[in-house]
C-alpha cells in the first residue's frame, strides 16, 4: 500500500466560497470545527483574498483579547476605525464575545467579521442568542475527498482509497508522507486536542471514561447504540452515556444519525447510530491501523459505511444543501444505511464494501415509492462524494 501524499497548501477548501459570497458589512461568519482540520488557515486565506483593510487578532493572545475587553461603542469604533474586515482565530477564548461581536457589527459601520473557534459548546452557546439574525454558521470538517481530488490523478484517488478509510483526511494527515507519522499524528489529535476539548469543560474529570465510552463506540460505529447496556459497562448512568455522547458531538468527534419513520408500526424510529467524523481517529481510538485485508469483513463494512457516509455530512456542510441525515430499518431487519431529505425529496444510499448492489428493500420501496435508491460502492463512490 504505496503512500501517496498531498501537500495541503494546494487544496482549496469548498467552504471558502460559501464564507466569501456570504461576508457581507454588519454580518459575523462564525467557522466552527474540531482542532486541526484547518479553520486557521481557512481564516487567513480569506484574508489574504480580502480587497479592503483587515484586523487578525486571536482569542489566545492576551493582547487581542484586552483590545476587546472594553466593552463600549466608543473602544470599538476607535480600535476598528478603517477596518473592513475584523477576522478573529479561537474567538472562544475571549469571554463573553457574542456580546461583545453583537456591539461591534451594530456599531461599527461597514464592517464584516470572520470568527473561528474548535468548541461548539464555548463559541456557539457564547454567539448564538446576542447574533440572532446578525451571523451565519459553518462547520469545517476534514479535508472531503471533492477537494482532495482536485490536487490527486483519479489513480492516485484509487490508490488512496484504502488509506483514507484507515487514516482519514485530516489535512496534515493527507500530506504526510509516512504510515509511522500519521499513526504518531492521529494519536496526538485524540489525546492531546479532541479529548481536551471534552475535559476542560462541564466537570468531566474521569477521563477514563471518555475514552472507553469512545472505544465501545468505536467497535459498534454504525450499529444501533443502547445507552443502557452502554451504561452498565461503564458503570455510569445511562443519562451520563448521553451526556457525553452530545459533548463528544459538539467537539465534533462524533455524530448521530436517527432512524426514520413515518409513524409506520414496522418502522424503527428511537433508535440512534453513532459515526466519527474522520476514520483515523476511529482507528487511533483502538489503536488499529491494520490493512483492509487483515480486518473482517464486518470492520470493513464498517470503515466503508463510517467512510462514505462522512463524505456527504461534508458535502451537505461545504455546499451548504441543508439536508437532514437518518439511518432507516424495520424491526424485521429491513434496513437503508443512509436517508437524506432536503427540498428536492428523498435519498437512500446503501452502503457495499464489495460489488454486491442489492435492491431497496420491498417495505422501504412500497412506503417511499418517489424515493432516489442507489447502492454505493468502490467502483461508484466517487459519484457520490
Amino acid at each position: 500500500m504505496p503512500i501517496i501524499s498531498v501537500a495541503m497548501d494546494t487544496i482549496q477548501r469548498i467552504m471558502q466560497k460559501q464564507i466569501e459570497d456570504r461576508m457581507l458589512p454588519q454580518k459575523v461568519m462564525l467557522l466552527f470545527g474540531a482542532r486541526r482540520v484547518g479553520k486557521t488557515f481557512l481564516l487567513k486565506q480569506i484574508v489574504n483574498g480580502f480587497s479592503g483593510n483587515s484586523l487578525v487578532l486571536n482569542g489566545e493572545d492576551a493582547d487581542s483579547v484586552a483590545m476587546l475587553e472594553p466593552i463600549s461603542m466608543a473602544n470599538y469604533r476607535h480600535v476598528l476605525q478603517g477596518v473592513d474586515l475584523l477576522a478573529i482565530d479561537e474567538a472562544q477564548h475571549i469571554p463573553d464575545i457574542g456580546r461583545k461581536l453583537k456591539l461591534i457589527v451594530d456599531e461599527v459601520p461597514g464592517i464584516r467579521v470572520l470568527a473561528s473557534g474548535s468548541s461548539s459548546f464555548d463559541l456557539k452557546n457564547q454567539a448564538d442568542e446576542p447574533l440572532v439574525g446578525r451571523s451565519t454558521q459553518f462547520t469545517l470538517m476534514p479535508f472531503s475527498q471533492r477537494e482532495i481530488s482536485s490536487s490527486e490523478s483519479p489513480i492516485e484517488t484509487k490508490r488512496n482509497l484504502e488509506i483514507r478509510q484507515l487514516y482519514g483526511s485530516y489535512p496534515e494527515v493527507v500530506a504526510l508522507e509516512s504510515f509511522a507519522q500519521k499513526k504518531e499524528y492521529l494519536s496526538d489529535i485524540v489525546e492531546s486536542y479532541l479529548l481536551k476539548d471534552i475535559l476542560a469543560v462541564d466537570g468531566i474529570k474521569n477521563s477514563a471514561k471518555i475514552r472507553d465510552l469512545l472505544r465501545l463506540v468505536a467497535y459498534q460505529m454504525g450499529d444501533e447504540l443502547s445507552y443502557e447496556e452502554i451504561g452498565k459497562q461503564l458503570a455510569i448512568s445511562k443519562n451520563t452515556v448521553e451526556r457525553y455522547l452530545d459533548l463528544l458531538q459538539k467537539v465534533f468527534v462524533l455524530y448521530r444519525l436517527g432512524g426514520y419513520s413515518k409513524n409506520l408500526r414496522k418502522e424503527v424510529s428511537k433508535s440512534n447510530k453513532w459515526y466519527f467524523a474522520d476514520n483515523g481517529v476511529r482507528n487511533a481510538v483502538i489503536r488499529n491501523f491494520d490493512s483492509l485485508s487483515l480486518r473482517t469483513d464486518a470492520d470493513r463494512g464498517a470503515l466503508w459505511e463510517n467512510y462514505i457516509i462522512t463524505e456527504r455530512l461534508k458535502r451537505n456542510h461545504n455546499e451548504r444543501l441543508h439536508l437532514d441525515f437518518y439511518f432507516w430499518r424495520t424491526y424485521d431487519k429491513q434496513e437503508i444505511d443512509l436517508i437524506e431529505l432536503g427540498d428536492e425529496g428523498m435519498n437512500a444510499f446503501e452502503m457495499k464494501s464489495g460489488k454486491k448492489t442489492p435492491a431497496a428493500p420491498k417495505a422501504f420501496a412500497e412506503a417511499y415509492p418517489d424515493a432516489r435508491y442507489a447502492v454505493v460502492n468502490q467502483e461508484n463512490y466517487l459519484d457520490f462524494v
